[in-house]
């Protein structure tokens, strides 16, 4: 016989012998190898660990809330349908989880009036005159003149404590 024969002959007995594919590493009497456990993805993990963090501060769920809209500057409102709304009074915040999507102001308009603001009531009347002037950004203000309405008023000139004083 030759020595490939020989080799060929020696593993074909190992593997009858010990079972070819098993799972122990070595001989007699040696502890089996445990199977590797799968990892759980990082998107798992990383809500595992902001659920405990949330624990942690204490928030609790607030039920019954049907939609929530954050508004952005540039005109446009993340919109959360049925969302998971929970709350940590103590730590003042809020978490609002679910699926989101991000729409223009007026795809929204009829519905979300009541819930606009201040800011987002003056872009919305910036909208609706530029629609009205055929895309054109309407000017009240003339050429050549300044708009004072934002400047804080001039001192005016005497001792305030001296006239307090008087009366």
């Amino acid at each position: 016989m030759s020595d490939e024969a020989i080799a060929d002959a020696r593993k074909k007995m190992i593997a009858k012998r010990f079972g070819g594919n098993s799972t122990s590493t070595g001989g007699k009497g040696s502890i089996r190898r445990k199977k590797k456990v799968a990892t759980r993805s990082s998107s798992a993990q990383s809500d595992a660990k902001l659920g405990t963090t949330l624990k942690k501060l204490g928030a609790t769920n607030i039920p019954g809330i049907e939609e929530v809209n954050f508004f952005k500057e540039d005109g446009k409102v993340i919109h959360f349908k049925n969302p998971k709304v929970q709350a940590a009074i103590a730590a003042n915040t809020y978490i609002i989880s679910g699926p989101s999507e991000t729409k223009p102001l007026q795809e929204l308009l009829p519905n979300i009036v009541s819930q606009l603001g201040v800011d987002n009531l003056a872009q919305l009347q910036q909208m609706t005159g530029a629609a009205g002037m055929g895309g054109a950004q309407p000017s009240t203000i003339a050429e050549g003149e300044e708009d004072d309405d934002d400047d804080v008023p001039d001192l005016v000139e005497g001792n305030f404590e001296e006239v307090s004083e008087e009366k």
